[in-house]
């Protein structure tokens, strides 16, 4: 019998016949899209929508908890140094010497893990809490004196609008913060006993004061030492001109591609864009078929993709990605991709009211879908870099294969326990790096700048960790002649561009970004820093610092409008400057939708 299929006719009747066409979408797809809704349209759906006893157990572990930690380690300090020195003044007989014994013994085992507890929820409190107070202060100020200054004035003024505001934001927050840590001192309390121990509801009251005040000294004392820091350095400004290359000096071609938001869907829109955004992924299809060919006439180095390669970090996401590339095993041999916020922090992409408790496993599923990806794309080819004198000679494949077996019974069957034993799998991959072929060559550095956000509405946070920091000065360090990309996916500051809007530049860039780029200042004549996620357009300085941002070639367009993405020329300069030549723009062109 011969199966009979539908005629053009019938495809035209039943469109007519649809009430909704569900292939074109609907509101729903413009649920989390902040190109389709306002930032306090989607705070309000929050706020109906959020799991509150959710919000307070992951406020109570992140924060709450870290700031009880905190109060209480000056207290615990203490009581153990008083019931130390009263043994040693009633020291007679055998009897009190061993009792002194076993109390300095405890306190000899027990101090590391006390003084490792309090700093890292200080640290914790930190990054929650006091950096992004700053840099929220910090934005709006800025924000606000280039709207009412800034919209005519030159670059030059421009930048020293920025500098003056940076140290506006800094003591503003220090004169809060000193107000609070006064208006707190007469409940703190920073001795303890051990009766104090066996009675913990007396110091509820002075743990959370000491906590609050220790928090509101530090921020008082950092915010002005990050408000005038940030004023004195150099303020990032549009590149004036690019460098030209000598004929004998050795040069690279890479691609930087960022932000291709893959769906796991044929019609799926992206949760950012929404119906104001490409369909599906044909429009990535196209972009690595125009890439292929341009590499087959003039061959590429490197491909970077900085970041959200994936939508949401979902399976089928990572699935489409995953095919995509494999059709251009030519590409994927000099691809090095790197996790983005939206491969590693949306929680749900349909709901930016969703978050997860700091121990749900589903970040961690997220991370080892986007470190499988990495091992299958570069294992071969990159180093996990240590800290250290000795550089590290294991490869990312080398570096996870006692994980292996773990990583799979986790993908397998989840649970809290399994992605317990896989806490720190992914943070010790980073950074890893391609090592330049010779003394003079060109490396690569790949570094993660997600921060830890639980909450989807939270997700576009971004941080360098001190470690990585360290480990970047180690690698750069052990070959002082090699010329370097830095890759990572978030903005280090934000652009020099009056106008755009306050929702856009906070919450977005790195949250350290000012102390990141003072540790890149050593190495800023031979190295170029490259990233997305802004979607902007953008080539400038940082003082002696240049830096890249990538348009994304699938964003910010629908399916019938033109994208591009550039590729970039190194070369290497006399005066062992990494060199940056005039960018090659390539577009894909659109593709318009035909009703049949």
């Amino acid at each position: 019998m011969t199966q009979s299929h539908p005629t053009m006719e019938t495809e035209s009747r039943v469109r007519e016949v649809l009430l909704v066409d569900p292939r074109q979408g609907d509101a729903e797809d413009d649920r989390s899209a902040t190109k389709q809704r306002s930032l306090f349209a989607i705070a309000g759906s929050l706020l109906v929508e959020i799991s509150l006893p959710k919000l307070l157990l992951a406020w109570t572990m992140s924060l709450a908890l870290p700031a009880v930690l905190l109060g209480l380690a000056p207290l615990v300090a203490t009581g153990w140094a008083a019931t130390a020195t009263a043994q040693a003044r009633y020291l007679t007989g055998l009897g009190a010497a061993l009792s002194l014994m076993i109390v300095l013994a405890v306190g000899w085992f027990a101090w590391r893990p006390l003084f490792r507890m309090a700093e890292v929820n200080f640290w914790s409190l930190n990054a929650l809490a006091v950096q992004p107070g700053y840099v929220f202060c910090r934005e709006a100020i800025r924000h606000l004196a280039e709207g009412w200054f800034g919209a005519k004035r030159s670059a030059q003024r421009q930048a020293r609008l920025r500098a003056a505001s940076s140290a506006a934001a800094g003591t503003i927050v220090c004169i809060v913060a000193v107000l609070v840590a006064i208006a707190v001192w007469p409940y703190t309390r920073w001795l303890g006993s051990v009766s104090d121990l066996m009675v913990p509801y007396r110091l509820i009251v002075p743990t959370l004061a000491n906590a609050v005040a220790l928090t509101s000294l530090y921020l008082a004392a950092a915010a002005l030492i990050w408000g005038f820091a940030d004023a004195s350095m150099d303020q990032p400004v549009d590149i004036e001109a690019f460098d030209d290359a000598c004929q004998t000096s050795q040069t690279w071609r890479v691609a930087h591609l960022s932000d291709v938001h893959t769906v796991g869907e044929r019609y799926g829109f992206r949760m950012e864009s929404g119906r104001g955004g490409p369909q599906g992924n044909d429009r990535l299809e196209r972009l690595l078929a125009r890439l292929a060919a341009i590499h087959a006439s003039a061959p590429l180095d490197a491909i970077v993709v900085t970041g959200d390669m994936t939508d949401a970090g979902l399976a089928t996401e990572w699935a489409e990605f995953l095919d995509a590339t494999a059709k251009h095993p030519t590409l994927v041999d000099r691809m090095l991709i790197l996790p983005g916020n939206h491969d590693i922090n949306i929680v749900d992409r349909t709901n930016p009211a969703r978050l997860d408790l700091p121990f749900s496993p589903g970040k961690r599923f997220r991370q080892m879908r986007t470190l499988s990806a990495m091992a299958l794309m570069q294992g071969v080819r990159v180093r996990v870099i240590e800290e250290g004198p000795a550089q590290s000679t294991r490869t990312l494949d080398q570096n996870l294969n006692a994980h292996r077996s773990q990583i799979a019974a986790f993908a397998q069957g989840g649970g809290i326990m399994r992605a317990a034993k896989l806490g720190d799998v992914f943070d010790d991959q980073f950074p890893m790096a391609v090592l330049p072929q010779s003394e003079d060559g060109l490396g690569i550095v790949i570094l993660d700048s997600n921060a830890q956000t639980h909450f989807s509405f939270t997700n576009a946070l971004g941080l360098v960790s001190v470690q990585q920091a360290k480990r970047l000065a180690t690698v750069m360090n052990g070959h002082p002649k090699a010329r370097w990309i830095v890759a990572l996916h978030h903005h280090l500051m934000e652009y020099p561009m009056p106008g755009v809007k306050f929702s856009e530049r906070v919450g977005t860039a790195l949250v350290n970004g000012s102390w990141f780029v003072r540790k890149l200042k050593p190495f800023a004549h031979r190295i170029v820093v490259m990233h997305g996620h802004r979607h902007i357009d953008w080539i400038g300085t940082c003082g002696a610092l240049r830096i890249i941002s990538a348009p994304s070639p699938v964003m910010n367009a629908t399916d019938d409008m033109t994208t591009h993405f550039h590729i970039h020329t190194f070369a290497n300069g006399a005066d062992g400057r990494l060199c940056l030549l005039a960018p090659e723009k390539v577009e894909i062109g659109g593709v318009a939708k035909v009703d049949v």
